[in-house]
């Protein structure tokens, strides 16, 4: 066990894990039908050059590459634990580039990094609730950003006929091939510059409560029984150090 353990940690097993689930989410993308759902604004700005951030729950990960346009200049916020380097090497064969960190590790150098492809015209990309949970809760971060860098918030969420939700924290959405799809974007949200009378904790909620809306919509157009969100006080367990870079 410990051999097989350390085989799919190195490099080369990385590298091959990146590109066969690359090549499952093209699988996927490809052999179904797609809905897109109030995703007018979004990608209007995506063909003009304008940046925003784009929010989505860390369990439905999975299909998110296919939400942005082909030519989009995209920033992923990604972990800098063992699966997030797997999760970054698989994006960039979709053409997206990332940025490591999180709100538990490098998150100073993960905001200034996103703030300087905003200004470059990139779009942001945060998972709210990763990378540890708890799931469907929105944490600080992806407000901050938006206060810092005074960008647009845009949730959005996918679901598919066909898949399995995975045990994980996050209830992963593993979509299958020959599904009938849908994509929807939440409306734009703002976040004021100074936090006045509340004003972050209001965006945070309103994140959060956009996320799950779309996430539920979603689920019910394509059949499926949708994940609830956890208790925002559950503990969080922390990652082995082991599994962490």
């Amino acid at each position: 066990m410990k051999a097989i353990k350390k085989i799919l940690k190195s490099d080369g097993a990385k590298a091959v894990i990146s590109v066969l689930a690359a090549g499952y989410i093209w699988l996927v993308y490809r052999t179904s039908r797609w809905q897109v759902i109030n995703g007018e604004a979004p990608h209007a700005r995506m063909s003009a050059g304008d940046p925003f951030i784009l929010a989505f729950w860390h369990g439905r990960l999975l299909m998110m590459p296919i939400s942005v346009q082909n030519k989009t200049r995209v920033n992923v916020m990604i972990s800098h634990h063992g699966d997030g380097e797997i999760i970054a090497r698989t994006i960039k064969h979709w053409g997206q580039d990332s940025v490591r960190g999180s709100a538990s590790k490098g998150a100073a150098s993960a905001i200034k990094q996103m703030l300087k492809a905003l200004k470059k015209g990139e779009v942001a990309v945060i998972t709210p609730d990763g990378p540890r949970g708890p799931r469907m809760r929105a944490q600080d971060g992806v407000v901050r950003l938006a206060a810092m860098s005074g960008m647009t918030v845009y949730p959005v969420s996918f679901s598919t006929t066909r898949g399995k939700i995975l045990g994980s924290w996050d209830r992963f959405l593993l979509a299958a091939p020959f599904s009938r799809g849908v994509v929807i974007w939440g409306d734009g949200i703002e976040v004021p510059r100074r936090d006045e009378n509340g004003a972050f904790e209001a965006a945070r909620a309103a994140i959060e409560a956009s996320l799950t809306r779309i996430t539920r919509d979603a689920d019910a157009l394509c059949h499926r029984e949708t994940v609830e969100p956890e208790a925002r006080d559950k503990p969080v367990k922390p990652h082995k150090k082991a599994a962490e870079v």
